[in-house]
């Protein structure tokens, strides 16, 4: 989960609740500003979320733990019309579904109903704490097309740490990766953007956890990588990456894109690639092999050009999709197919 603009995923709220807490989703800056930040660096500085959650895991039915996004600070809050469907289905391969975004908020099941629509035939459900994580599970064994992730973010591990609950949270995560539709831990990594130099260690020792997990379990496993590019790198080679490997909202330059590529992993590419200021991510998608490319929302933000600021879902992918089509010079239904391939690849069938 990323606030746009920021590229790598998963960024939290910059005022954190209790770790296992109901946490509340980020403002999004409007789109289009001149004072807005660079997508591959990270959000508006003080954005400031809305404490509305709906439930919490402990309450009772994980269907019920819902987050309600802010609409601070943004111009347009409606979701953008549909995209013309795909002739190739594909999948969106990390969202947030249970964060509620827009003036009228849309259920899992609409969300599905909308992607589905449009040839998005499903979703990888990312989590990043432990309610989020149980809430992605729940919704995995609920509905065939939701596969789910989970994991201990980043951003989170410290807060875990500080409250002595680190080794609880990576023990459910290590409890819910066993259940036969969780097939990837994610999101998990480094980020030095939101964490101070005392909490990196905490930071650094989850992730090792968490590959540790992803090989346990033999699932994929989602990296968040934010202003750590090298030493999430030194990390997955010092200790030896899962097999199959996703930096999601890839948020590196050509360069680091090779580096991946050579070493097997996949990119995920979001909406941020349509950017104006974000050159640095097509300049990867180049030179990214296309059985390493994958497609994702990171909904509800980090919503594709001409949307950006707006309500992303599921069932903009089209969006994002065509546009990294025609950066590659090839037809949609050519990557689509190659696209769809590689999900299947990484995380079995939905």
């Amino acid at each position: 989960m990323t606030p746009e603009p920021a590229t790598p995923s998963g960024a939290a709220a910059s005022e954190k609740p209790a770790p296992g807490a109901a946490a509340q989703a980020p403002a999004e800056p409007a789109g289009g500003s001149a004072a807005e930040p660079d997508p591959t660096t990270g959000p508006a500085a003080g954005s400031t979320p809305v404490e509305r959650p709906r439930g919490t895991i402990e309450a009772g039915d994980p269907s019920q733990y819902l987050r309600e996004r802010s609409a601070d600070g943004r111009r347009d809050v409606s979701y953008p019309p549909a995209p013309d469907p795909l002739g190739i289905p594909v999948y969106d391969n990390h969202t947030h579904l249970e964060i509620e975004d827009g003036d009228t908020g849309l259920s899992l099941d609409e969300q599905l109903e909308r992607a589905l629509a449009v040839g998005v035939h499903g979703v990888v459900q990312a989590g990043g704490d432990v309610d989020s994580s149980r809430w992605s599970a729940w919704a995995a064994r609920s509905h065939p097309r939701v596969l789910a992730a989970v994991a201990i973010h980043p951003n989170e591990a410290p807060e875990y740490e500080r409250a002595g609950e680190l080794d609880a949270a990576i023990a459910v995560i290590d409890e819910l990766a066993a259940e036969p539709r969780v097939r990837a831990i994610g999101e998990t990594g480094l980020d030095f953007f939101r964490t101070e130099a005392d909490g990196i260690p905490a930071q650094i020792r989850s992730f090792e956890a968490h590959i540790a997990l992803a090989k346990k379990h033999g699932i994929a496993m989602q990296i968040h990588d934010r202003d750590a590019h090298d030493a999430v790198l030194e990390t997955l080679e010092r200790v030896g990456a899962p097999d199959k490997t996703v930096f999601h909202c890839f948020s590196g330059d050509a360069d680091m894109a090779r580096i991946a590529a050579d070493r097997g992993y996949y990119l995920s590419f979001a909406g941020n690639v349509t950017f104006k200021n974000a050159q640095n991510l097509r300049d990867a998608l180049a030179v990214t092999p296309l059985d390493r490319i994958l497609v994702e929302t990171d909904a509800p933000f980090l919503t594709p050009a001409p949307y950006r600021g707006r309500p992303n879902a599921p069932y903009l992918i089209p969006v994002t999709l065509r546009f990294l089509a025609a950066e590659r010079g090839i037809d949609a239904d050519e990557l689509s197919a190659q696209v769809a391939a590689n999900t299947v690849e990484v995380y079995g069938e939905f």
